[in-house]
């Protein structure tokens, strides 16, 4: 594996429409406007937020006289970023509008989501129910290189009157990746989000997902629901799901994010919050760490014993290992092994755990009440907090 340092970043969906709809954009000026600029033909660059520029091949375009639409694509280069929207065609597609004509201080643009691009069903979201999925800051990424390619051909000091200009961003293969997504939960329906804050993909970056879990809140609090299920995975999930069935909008995947997810389900001012993981995630919550992804360290067999050992009822374990031949590598190893060696006093000693975990998530958000659920490798809801 190639070091974090060395990976190569890549650009958002957002940045993307940005550049195809200035490429369209041109195309389509350059057949009304002749002061039009000719540009280097298959590059456009583009601003971005914190005040740079970049660089976008063109991959396609092309303009249709008869009814004044250019179009021009970009193909989504996510770096070294495993994003499913990787080498996706982001197409923008322009029309000139002649009953629509507006002076060189109107903003001429009007965006709209086509093929592949979501639509927002659900409130909470930072675009209103009904539009299509392109959030505000990939909008003002792309009204901007519009203006700025308007600026360049000089028509907002002349007398040149502008056409109103209706941009329709799509992605032909949007809904099929979608479904890799969890844009379902988050009620927009369709296609994919046009998403970026920055323009810029960073490889393995915390954003994206740390972004959903944020999104998913929103939704949840804007539907009016009071109670948040946190995840660690979608086994966790499902069988939450099976054994209690809240609404959809309650469960949010946290993954490895647990300090995070508890601090932001504290900020969002929900009442009552549901902490599901398996035993080596669960295990490690119980043990005080804040963020239970492998890289931050495996399970220390020898410390996750000790506090076993310390639970009630894990005396009988610790015993159990002193007088047996067993040595654990994985604490899968030491589920099974409980399983297996203590059946009398396994569903309390998964309950102690589960209690640790719950004492250390409500240190995290205070008076918030906090029910955990250890769900086993089987996919079944074994142990709770509650009992």
């Amino acid at each position: 594996m190639r070091d974090k340092k060395n990976l190569r970043t890549g650009y958002t969906t957002g940045a993307c429409a940005a550049a195809a709809a200035k490429a369209a954009t041109t195309l389509l000026l350059r057949n009304i406007a002749p002061s039009t600029p000719k540009g280097e033909g298959l590059c456009v660059e583009i601003p971005f937020p914190d005040g740079s520029r970049h660089k976008f091949r063109i991959q396609d375009s092309g303009y249709r006289i008869q009814d004044k639409t250019a179009f021009a694509s970009v193909i989504k280069d996510a770096g070294d970023d495993p994003d499913v929207t990787n080498g996706a065609a982001i197409i923008a597609t322009v029309q000139s509008s002649e009953k629509n004509l507006l002076t060189p201080h109107t903003l001429p643009l009007t965006i709209k989501g086509g093929e592949g691009v979501g639509i927002v069903t659900k409130p909470g979201l930072p675009v209103s129910v009904g539009e299509p999925a392109i959030n505000p800051v990939p909008r003002r990424m792309i009204k901007e290189a519009v203006m700025e390619l308007i600026s360049e051909c000089g028509l907002q000091n002349s007398e040149f009157r502008i056409p109103h200009l209706e941009t329709t961003i799509s992605v032909p293969d949007g809904e099929r990746l979608a479904k890799k997504t969890l844009n379902y939960r988050l009620g927009i329906i369709g296609g994919i989000s046009i998403l970026g804050t920055t323009g810029i993909v960073s490889p393995i970056s915390s954003e994206s997902w740390t972004a959903t879990i944020n999104s998913s809140m929103d939704v949840a609090r804007a539907m009016g629901h009071n109670e948040i299920v946190l995840s660690a995975g979608r086994t966790s999930e499902k069988a939450h799901m099976k054994k209690y069935n809240l609404p959809e909008e309650c469960y949010v995947m946290m993954g490895d994010y647990l300090e995070y997810s508890l601090l932001e389900a504290k900020r969002h001012g929900f009442k009552k919050i549901h902490l599901c993981a398996q035993w080596a995630k669960m295990l490690k919550i119980a043990m005080a760490t804040p963020q239970t992804h492998v890289k931050y360290g495996a399970i220390d067999i020898k410390m996750a014993l000790k506090f076993l050992a310390d639970i009630r009822y894990g005396s009988s374990l610790f015993k159990e290992v002193q007088n047996s031949s067993n040595s654990f590598n994985t604490a899968r190893e030491i589920f099974d092994f409980i399983n297996s060696e203590l059946k009398t006093l396994n569903s309390k000693l998964f309950s102690g755990v589960c209690l640790a975990a719950k004492i250390y998530a409500e240190e995290i958000v205070g008076a918030i009440p906090v029910v955990t659920h250890l769900v086993s490798y089987d996919g079944e809801l074994i142990a709770s907090s509650l009992i």
